[in-house]
């Protein structure tokens, strides 16, 4: 089965927490805190693997977390790391943050992300790309682990001896993301069904597509590699579910249009010798060159940058009766656009070699494969131990916040129940100018001070 978009919930691995210990030794009078560092949390990579064509592997299972950090100990004795967790996707993946519905509500959903299974804040806009792997063997990381919390060995100071806290781990980051398969093709063949785009494929290269006289007889892209000789050689795609309105989800859908943005050379399949029996298919009773419009204004209407893309235009199904002035409509159209023109039949193999020389050729001027820059890449930078703290008054409850990282760290090492751990609370608050800034705010006594789930009353 051919899976090409997907949800699924990454989860980092949460940090270790510090350790508070003491060495006690025979004939070591001042051994001191020895408590060790928690370990770090793992990461989620991605890794693009060529062995790997859809992402039917993500399927069923649709949660992923990485290892935790394991806990410091004694002896200034670290916790291990969190193993990280590698998940193996197509080469031409590109990963967003937050679920994506569709190509059309991408721009409509740019919302702010909601918070994580684990609790966790958003990271980044719903939509927003994080990474593109269209690199074989690439990888990235989504989510970084969480950074391990630091033993009591680290709190020693002349004043304070013997501290009896450390600092717990950092939780790890989880969030949903979109998996978007683009699949990487040189060239890409399209027109409408039954033009005849699989069974060019098929003679071209060792692809086994299906191929049947019946609307949408391929639901899936194929792959395939043209080998002209021992250095010319080039991917070909067959992109299915091309009709008028595909762009706004008609037939297939919009499902595949998505591949056809990572081809370098778009190979414009129109059946010149349309049959009567064939009065039920979409493109019946239209000439070649409206074939042609038709099929590019929904590229336009997906992605107007497609129509920039070099077109080679092919009239197939020559061994049967055409008519010579359509025929002849279809190239005076392709020479005014300054599109190369070619004349084939699948069912005989005419024209076939002439034409993948002509893609060749089309090929050493073409663009190269579109990739997409990250929209957001904050969340692959190593975590930073910040200070900054804010205070201020909420005027609507009439009590006042102090929220920030340093204070965020502070709490996570001070054991408030013990009264050295209280008293330096209290000096951690008049020395960073907490107590300042609150007063200049109007503070009063008995008024409420929030620090994340801490709670006190204010007094002189």
């Amino acid at each position: 089965m051919f899976i090409d978009k997907i949800e699924i919930t990454i989860a980092s691995g949460a940090g270790g927490h510090g350790h508070i210990s003491f060495r006690r030794e025979k004939y070591v009078p001042n051994g001191g805190p020895d408590g060790g560092d928690g370990g770090k949390g793992g990461d989620i990579v991605l890794v693009a693997d060529t062995g790997i064509n859809t992402l039917i592997d993500f399927r069923y299972k649709k949660k992923f977390a990485a290892k935790n950090g394991a806990n410091g100990g004694g002896s200034k004795c670290s916790g291990k790391n969190g193993e990280d967790l590698v998940l193996k996707v197509p080469v031409g993946t590109i990963v967003r943050y937050g679920w994506v519905r569709d190509e059309r509500a991408e721009n409509a959903e740019d919302t702010e992300g909601s918070t994580g299974e684990d609790g966790n804040a958003s990271v980044g806009k719903t939509g927003m790309i994080m990474a593109d792997l269209n690199t074989p063997g690439e990888r990235r990381i989504l989510a970084k682990g969480g950074r391990g919390g630091l033993g009591n060995q680290h709190f020693a100071t002349p004043s304070r001896q013997a501290p009896k806290f450390c600092e717990d781990g950092k939780p790890g980051k989880s969030f949903k993301v979109t998996l978007e398969l683009k699949l990487i093709a040189d060239a890409g063949i399209i027109g409408f069904p039954n033009a005849g785009k699989s069974t060019l494929l098929s003679r071209v290269t060792a692809a086994k597509p299906k191929i049947a006289n019946y609307q949408f007889t391929t639901l899936a892209p194929n792959l395939g590699v043209v080998r002209l000789d021992y250095e010319t050689d080039f991917v070909l795609a067959d992109i299915p579910g091309l009709i008028e309105g595909a762009s706004q989800g008609v037939g297939l859908g919009f499902d595949f249009l998505r591949h056809i943005e990572r081809t370098r050379v778009l190979i414009h399949m129109v059946d010149v010798a349309r049959l009567e029996e064939m009065e039920d298919a979409e493109d019946y009773g239209l000439t070649p060159v409206q074939a042609v419009e038709k099929i590019n204004a929904e590229l336009e209407q997906f992605n107007p940058e497609l129509l920039t893309r070099p077109q080679i235009i092919v009239g197939n199904k020559i061994d049967l009766p055409v008519d010579a002035e359509k025929l002849e409509e279809l190239k005076n159209y392709a020479a005014k656009n300054n599109w190369p023109f070619f004349l084939i039949s699948g069912a005989t193999g005419q024209g076939m070699p002439e034409l993948m020389r002509g893609v060749a050729l089309a090929l050493k001027d073409a663009p190269p494969i579109v990739s997409y820059e990250p929209d957001y890449d904050v969340i692959f930078e190593p975590e930073k131990r910040e200070d900054f703290i804010t205070v201020e008054k909420d005027e609507e409850e009439g009590h006042f916040r102090v929220e920030g990282p340093g204070i965020e760290r502070m709490l996570g090492y001070t054991n408030l129940a013990d009264e050295r751990g209280f008293a330096f609370f209290q000096r951690f608050l008049r020395e960073k100018g907490i107590i300042e800034k609150l007063e200049a705010l109007g503070i009063q006594e008995n008024d409420t001070v929030h620090l994340y789930e801490l709670e006190f009353d204010y007094w002189k």
